[in-house]
C-alpha cells in the first residue's frame, strides 16, 4: 500500500515560510540596488527643484518620487525575479512543495516590498525638506507602501510569469517603471488629456495621489481613504492575476 501523501499546508504558515525565505535570499543581493533606487529618486527631486518651485506640483513630485522606489523594488525587479525563475526551471521546485500558489505568490510579493520601506520614507522626509512640505502626515506611507507595494508587486509577478521569454520579463520590467517614472513624477496638471488617460490605469498613481494630498495644510481624508481603497482592489486584482499566472507558468 502506498504511504498516504502529507496534508497540504495552510495559506498563512506557508505564506510566511515562504516570506522568510524569500527575505532571507534576497537580502544581500538587493539592499545595493534599493541604495540605486532611492539616490535615483532623490536625485529626479533635486533635479525638478529646479523647475518646480511649490504647490500642487510640488507635492506630486515627492510623492511620485518616493512610490518610484517602491516601482523599482517592486515591479521591475520580481518581473525579472520571476522571469528568472521561470527560465531557469526554478518553478519546478516550488510546484513540488505542498504549498498553494498564492503563498509563493504573495510570500516573494511581500519580500520584494519589505525592501522598499525604508527607501520610500527617506526619499519621502528628503522631499519635504527639499520643498519646504509638512512631514506631519508622513504616517500614510504606512498605508501607502504596503497597497501599491502589493498592486505593484502584482503586477511584476505576473508580467515575469507571462513573459515567454526572460530578455522579455525585464523588458516589461524596464518599462512599467519607466511608466511610473513619468506618470507618477511629473506633475498631472502639465500632462496631456490623453496620457492622463494612462496615468489613471497605473496601479501606483493612486498610491502617489493619496500621498501628494496628506502634504496640504488640511487633507481631505475621504479622498485619501477613497484613493487607498482604490489601490487596495487594484492589489487584489494585480495579485490574483500573479496567481493564475503562475498556475499557468507551473503546469507548463
Amino acid at each position: 500500500m502506498p504511504a498516504p501523501l502529507a496534508a497540504r499546508a495552510r495559506l498563512l504558515p506557508a505564506l510566511v515560510a515562504v516570506y522568510r525565505a524569500q527575505l532571507s535570499r534576497a537580502r544581500v543581493a538587493r539592499i545595493p540596488l534599493l541604495f540605486v533606487a532611492t539616490f535615483q529618486s532623490i536625485g529626479i527631486m533635486i533635479l525638478m527643484r529646479g523647475v518646480v518651485d511649490g504647490g500642487s506640483e510640488a507635492r506630486s513630485v515627492v510623492a511620485g518620487s518616493s512610490v518610484l522606489v517602491v516601482a523599482f523594488v517592486a515591479l521591475n525587479l520580481l518581473a525579472q525575479y520571476f522571469g528568472q525563475l521561470r527560465a531557469s526551471g526554478g518553478l519546478d521546485h516550488y510546484a513540488t512543495l505542498p504549498v498553494p500558489p498564492s503563498a509563493v505568490v504573495l510570500g516573494a510579493a511581500a519580500a520584494y516590498a519589505s525592501f522598499t520601506v525604508p527607501g520610500t520614507a527617506v526619499t519621502a522626509v528628503m522631499g519635504s525638506v527639499l520643498f519646504q512640505l509638512p512631514m506631519t502626515n508622513l504616517w500614510i506611507l504606512l498605508a501607502v507602501i504596503p497597497l501599491s507595494g502589493a498592486a505593484l508587486a502584482g503586477l511584476g509577478a505576473a508580467l515575469g510569469l507571462l513573459a515567454p521569454r526572460q530578455e522579455l520579463a525585464t523588458l516589461c520590467g524596464q518599462l512599467g517603471m519607466s511608466a511610473a517614472l513619468l506618470l507618477g513624477v511629473l506633475p498631472a496638471a502639465r500632462m496631456p488629456q490623453v496620457v492622463s488617460y494612462a496615468r489613471d490605469l497605473l496601479p501606483s498613481t493612486y498610491g502617489v495621489e493619496a500621498l501628494a494630498r496628506s502634504f496640504d495644510g488640511q487633507p481631505d481624508w475621504w479622498v485619501v481613504c477613497a484613493d487607498l481603497g482604490v489601490c487596495a482592489g487594484v492589489a487584489v486584482v494585480s495579485l490574483a492575476a500573479a496567481t493564475w499566472a503562475y498556475r499557468r507558468a507551473a503546469v507548463r
